[in-house]
Order: C-alpha cells, then sequence, then structure tokens
C-alpha cells in the first residue's frame, strides 16, 4: 500500500542503528530491512506512521511524527466509530490518501 509521496514524517539516523531488527518486527508495513548488521529504510513512502517502529527502536535511531495522516485516520475510527477520514486530499475518505 502506498500512501502520499514524499510526505512522510519518518527519519532514520543509520549511526545510531544497532541492527536488533525490532523496526522490522513490528512495521506493518515492511518499510525497514536489516543487512550488513544495520537497518535500512526499504521504502519510506510505505510508512503509515503508526509509530511502532521508533517506540521499539532501543537506541533512538529512528523518529516519527506517530498519530498524523491515514494512521491516525484508522485508529480513531477504531475508537470512536465511523469511517476512517484523513482529510489529506480535501476529501472525506480513507482513499484519497490511504489507497
Amino acid at each position: 500500500m502506498k500512501y502520499l509521496a514524499d510526505v512522510v514524517t519518518l527519519s532514520f539516523d543509520a549511526g545510531k542503528c544497532v541492527g536488533c531488527g525490532a523496526c522490522t518486527e513490528v512495521c506493518p508495513h515492511g518499510v525497514f530491512a536489516v543487512a550488513d548488521k544495520k537497518a535500512f529504510i526499504t521504502d519510506k513512502d510505505a510508512c503509515m506512521e503508526c509509530g511502532a517502529c521508533m517506540l521499539n527502536c532501543a537506541p533512538g535511531a529512528i523518529t516519527v511524527d506517530k498519530g498524523v495522516g491515514c494512521a491516525a485516520a484508522i485508529i480513531n475510527s477504531l475508537i470512536y466509530g465511523g469511517e476512517p477520514s484523513c482529510d489529506c486530499a480535501g476529501g472525506n475518505d480513507t482513499k484519497s490518501c490511504c489507497g
């Protein structure tokens, strides 16, 4: 699944990475991979900004503004009910940015 190109807040500091692979285990969209004892971003635009990678990165190599964009829309719809609405393309449905 792709979201809007070049808008994700995800950033990665390879210098802080210890290669534990926690990010690869928790990312629901496979944004990270590990090679040569270091993680790297495989597809930044696939990030839904859920924050799981950042929360599980002990050395703090990953930052993301979790709870924005499509992830927030989906989570809020589960909590409060109703259809997800991320409003990122002026529309009122997730198809405008989440599909």
